[in-house]
């Protein structure tokens, strides 16, 4: 492979590309939230007051 091919473009990425590269950062931080609230209401409800 030329190097010149390796990555093609200047690094800007088109306005769809961006908002799907948002899109996914902020799936991911919702699910990382979800699975810390799921943990915590299965230690809240085992866990009598």
């Amino acid at each position: 492979m030329r190097v010149s091919t390796a990555f093609p473009g200047h690094g800007k990425l088109t306005p769809e590309q961006e908002e799907l590269r948002i899109l996914r950062r902020e799936v991911s931080k919702l699910k990382a939230e979800r699975d810390i609230l799921k943990k915590a209401a299965v230690h809240f409800a085992k866990d009598p007051l």
